[in-house]
């Protein structure tokens, strides 16, 4: 991708009402432009947040996606994503969304106690 093309995703983004974001050093969420956002995404491994294997068929991933996910209201950008694979229909693909790093944690942790709550009484 070369700069003309990140140059127009910027200016899309910003129409759009959704900015880019990184983690400073202590894991706090920091308005960025595309170009920060993109070093970011390639030099730092802190971007995923959890990512737990309930077992061989179901997996619980927590990461930091940078782009706000926020469409109605106001508030802190959401920025982090948690979802659920596999397992019962019910969970399979579940997502919740955070603002911060330790909302995430916190709701990484949640889900990883539904999952395997869920696995127990689904066999």
């Amino acid at each position: 991708m070369g700069d003309k093309d990140l140059e127009r995703i910027d200016r899309m983004m910003r129409r759009l009402g959704s900015g880019f974001y990184k983690l400073d050093a202590d894991n706090r969420v920091v308005e960025t432009d595309v170009w920060g956002w993109a070093e970011f995404f390639e030099r730092h491994d802190n971007r995923v947040v959890g990512y737990t294997e309930i077992n061989s068929e179901m997996l619980v991933s927590t990461i930091f996606l940078g782009l706000d996910s926020r469409v109605i209201g106001e508030g802190p950008p959401i920025v982090f994503e948690t979802m659920i694979f596999g397992g019962p229909p019910e969970l399979d693909r579940m997502m919740r969304r955070y603002s911060s790093y330790d909302d995430a944690e916190t709701g990484h942790k949640a889900a990883v106690r539904q999952a395997r709550a869920a696995m127990k009484v689904s066999r």
